[in-house]
């Protein structure tokens, strides 16, 4: 089952609530109940509306993907010592703390 945020217009609260898509929750009281959380001091009536949120996908992706799509993937190998396993080109393989030639080349990454 999906899991909901919705927000109390009235208190500001916002709950997390898993319930089937069909089921439709209008007011502070059947909020709570679907929540199985105490109604407190507000009123049963009072309003909540469905918060949009961005669903949580997790995709496994390859360093090769990565580095294909453009991204710049960092693994921590020691203290101030990170390896770029995305290195392309004339990157340096391992980035240095205070050793600026050995950082990603992020401006030739990015664009507008």
């Amino acid at each position: 089952m999906p899991v909901y945020d919705y927000v109390c217009e009235t208190n500001g609260e916002v709950v997390q609530v898993r319930h089937k898509m069909d089921v439709r929750i209008r007011n502070w009281g059947e909020l709570c109940f679907a929540a199985q959380i105490p109604l407190g001091d507000t009123d049963f009536e009072a309003p909540v509306r469905k918060q949009l949120s961005p669903p949580a996908i997790a995709v496994q992706t390859s360093n090769a993907e990565l580095k294909n799509a453009g991204f710049t993937k960092l693994v921590r190998r020691d203290h101030g010592v990170y390896e770029n396993v995305t290195a392309t080109g004339s990157e340096h393989r391992y980035m240095r703390a205070g050793q600026r030639e050995t950082q990603p080349h992020l401006h030739k990454k990015i664009g507008d």
